[in-house]
């Protein structure tokens, strides 16, 4: 089935201090756009395009939903970041404010401890990686998470979801390639949200090598299986979940099993366009000292090359 069969994919992060969120919208496999959500008003504002990948699961946002930490891929390997890149900006836009090259795809990404202060995915960082920094935080190494779960997104992934207060209830090696974490979270009315989060190869048509489905259980044995979310969450007292490209909100289910969402927006029909984040108002931040000084001997030997 080719890529434009499927529904956008989207991702979520609730900030934990705040009204806001951003959602990231993948579609088709290497366009990516993000949106602020309002979560008071369910206003929804489109950020930027990428032309490339992001990786969703190695992304954070500040408790006060100001900035966005993220980790992409568009394979320009001449590219002053060799064609992959963490970078921290100003939610909902992607322009840069502090950008790390990386060259690979190993590692990656970030978490916030607090508004304030990041840390960066990525042991073997040097300052020759370091091509802006712009954003006014501090990079923190030692708040790196107590809990290890690899390298790549669930190093990232599962330490948030601890954070934002899901449980680890178990995880199961079905075969080498096909793991499954689970975690859980208590909801009103004697439910509880289960995610299964995948690290599969192979992964069922329209997913990636790491997927989400959920289920939704009451106290007294109802099971109601959800494979269709992509991402749910327990936030102020409703259950609000993407599936088939589309947002939703809902009051959790009656004993019974009935569940009545609403929708909040729905992500198709959007294509990309080029849009510039308002404080890039030339196109090209600051870049670091270092990063300057890189550049002016490029710059050096492709004058002197061509004479």
């Amino acid at each position: 089935m080719a890529d434009q069969d499927f529904a956008p994919r989207l991702h979520v992060l609730l900030a934990r201090s705040a009204d806001t969120a951003v959602i990231f919208r993948r579609g088709p496999s290497k366009r990516v756009a993000t949106f602020a959500w309002d979560r008071a008003t369910d206003a929804i504002q489109l950020g930027q395009w990428l032309k490339g990948r992001i990786y969703e699961r190695r992304a954070d946002l500040t408790p006060d939903g100001r900035h966005l930490i993220y980790f992409a891929f568009n394979g320009k390997r001449r590219s002053e970041t060799r064609g992959s890149w963490t970078a921290v900006s100003r939610a909902p836009y992607l322009a840069a404010l502090d950008l790390y090259a990386k060259g690979d795809c190993w590692e990656g990404g970030g978490l916030f401890p607090n508004s304030g202060s990041y840390w960066l995915n990525n042991r073997f960082h040097s300052d020759e990686d370091i091509l802006r920094e712009n954003s006014g935080l501090k990079l923190n190494p030692k708040a790196r998470p107590e809990m290890q779960f690899g390298a790549e997104c669930t190093g990232v992934y599962y330490p948030r979801l601890l954070r934002d207060g899901w449980t680890l209830i178990e995880r199961d090696k079905h075969a080498r390639w096909n793991t499954w974490t689970i975690f859980e979270k208590p909801l009103a009315g004697g439910w509880t949200l289960r995610k299964i989060a995948h690290e599969q190869v192979d992964a069922p048509p329209g997913k990636g090598c790491y997927w989400d489905e959920h289920e939704l259980r009451h106290a007294h044995g109802t099971v109601l299986q959800q494979p269709d979310w992509e991402w749910a969450e327990w936030d102020r007292g409703a259950l609000v979940f993407a599936e088939h490209g589309k947002l939703y909100r809902a009051q959790t289910p009656d004993q019974d099993g009935t569940l009545e969402p609403a929708l909040i927006h729905d992500f198709g029909g959007y294509e990309f366009q080029p849009i510039k984040a308002p404080y890039d108002s030339d196109g090209d931040l600051e870049l670091s000292t270092k990063a300057r000084k890189r550049k002016a001997r490029k710059d050096a030997k492709r004058e002197k090359d061509r004479k």
